[in-house]
């Protein structure tokens, strides 16, 4: 059936679906304050809304399936008559314009990840200066994603992410701080600085790395936690981990993908570091900083890996014992470059792969967790309920990892609010224990 509008509307409404990653949501985020500085209300859901706005991830496989099955589902939406206009935009437009156009004429039009202006006209908002740092949150009040740079320079035989994202883009540091204002703003208390290399953050815009300088100036605005994600292991400025170590509110956590340890897989892969380099790098990081805690990414079962190489990985792994790990099976992606490459390895071993090495790391992440039994952990909480709260520790980024498990002790809590936690058990994934108090302003773990 024709939808029509309650009296007095203001405008239409827009409900925007954002898949894939952090980096997406950021686009997403920023979309939806035009749109509702320009007088489009924000329905939630997509029954409810006029237009419907798909930003897509088009990373992997099942993130491509997943934004084909969100469209076709808006379209059968645009059939029925419930909404008036669909639009598609993001990664998976980056590769597939053309073909999406021709296979699914129902939308109403494609736009890259470089085409905000021309998004926001389509939905009948405009591009306003005055709200270039203004973004509407889609996580939980308490915390945001700060997009500190566009595109990629790196060029990883196994991603994508250059063609769809376009060369490597700094974003002014005085426009971070500004935005990082108007996140405090809003009440985030934690910020998690993203980017597809936040190692080479400055380069293009200053000559030189720029990365230390910005966490500084942000720790000064007084954060209670700031974090940094998906650090190259080129290039990567050595004295941010010193600052980690000295500022109380830049959490002691860096998460770095080294994808693979074998000489000859990371030079296919143009990973640009080789296996000493990458061991020197870990102990040099965890020389300078003790207390820093580890996330790395690798992958499985890329063309050629030997059953020999990829116990080598194994042995690395169990070695360097990381705090948090993640595993990917390769996948044959058509626009990267690896793509020229025989995919050797087939799908059932590379998922058994993946599963070895999770077991392997599911065993060391259980004995690095029970340390934290009998400490007394900063807890931010992202979820309270009737006299059990969940939260994370500084160790612990939103979405992806860890989870601390608390009893309130009858203590009234809320999301966004930080606690002391006194930890009594830990799993490979979680940690356990009762909230004890309040951090003194600027406090820290009592134990590390």
């Amino acid at each position: 059936m024709t939808k029509h509008k309650p009296p007095g509307t203001p405008g239409p409404s827009l409900f925007l679906l954002s898949l894939g990653c952090s980096k997406n949501t950021v686009d997403s985020e920023r979309i939806l304050a035009h749109a509702e500085g320009c007088g489009i209300v924000l329905a939630e859901t997509a029954d409810e809304a006029d237009i419907i706005l798909i930003n897509t991830c088009g990373f992997i496989l099942d993130a491509k399936e997943e934004s084909i099955d969100e469209t076709l589902a808006a379209i059968d939406l645009k059939k029925s008559g419930a909404v008036r206009e669909v639009y598609v935009m993001g990664c998976l437009v980056e590769l597939y314009r053309s073909e999406l156009a021709e296979e699914l004429p129902e939308v109403d039009g494609f736009f890259g990840t470089r085409e905000l202006q021309e998004v926001l006209a389509a939905i009948g908002a405009r591009y306003r200066e005055e709200l270039a740092e203004e973004r509407h949150l889609l996580t939980p009040k308490h915390y945001a994603w700060l997009k500190i740079s566009e595109g990629c320079n790196r060029r990883c035989s196994f991603c994508s992410i250059p063609k769809i994202r376009g060369p490597y883009r700094s974003q002014p540091l005085e426009q971070l701080l500004r935005e990082a204002r108007a996140l405090q703003v809003k009440g985030v208390r934690e910020l998690n600085l993203i980017a597809q290399d936040i190692s080479l953050y400055g380069y293009d815009l200053y000559g030189k790395s720029a990365l230390n300088e910005l966490v500084l100036r942000l720790s000064d605005m007084e954060f209670e936690w700031i974090r940094l994600l998906y650090a190259y292991p080129l290039n990567f400025p050595m004295e941010v981990v010193d600052t980690m170590r000295e500022r109380e509110n830049v959490c002691n956590y860096l998460d770095m993908p080294l994808q693979h340890i074998n000489d000859r897989i990371l030079r296919s892969m143009q990973r640009g570091v080789g296996r000493q380099e990458t061991i020197r790098l870990v102990e040099g990081i965890r020389e300078r900083n003790p207390g820093i805690r580890l996330r790395t990414t690798m992958i499985a079962g890329y063309p050629g890996e030997t059953r020999a190489e990829f116990e080598e990985l194994l042995e690395f792994v169990r070695e360097t014992r990381f705090d948090r790990l993640g595993c990917f099976p390769y996948r044959h992606e058509e626009h990267a470059p690896a793509y020229a490459l025989e995919d050797t390895v087939d799908d059932a071993e590379k998922e058994a792969r993946v599963s070895e090495l999770m077991e392997l790391q599911e065993g060391i992440s259980a004995e690095n967790n029970r340390r934290y039994e009998g400490t007394v952990l900063k807890v931010v909480i992202d979820e309270a309920g009737e006299g059990t709260a969940f939260g994370r520790t500084q160790y612990d980024a939103p979405e992806v990892d860890n989870e601390v498990i608390l009893d309130t002790a009858g203590m009234g809590v809320e999301a966004g609010e930080f606690v002391m936690a006194e930890i009594h058990d830990a799993t490979a994934f979680e940690l356990h224990g009762k909230i004890v108090g309040r951090p003194a302003s600027g406090g820290g773990d009592q134990a590390h």
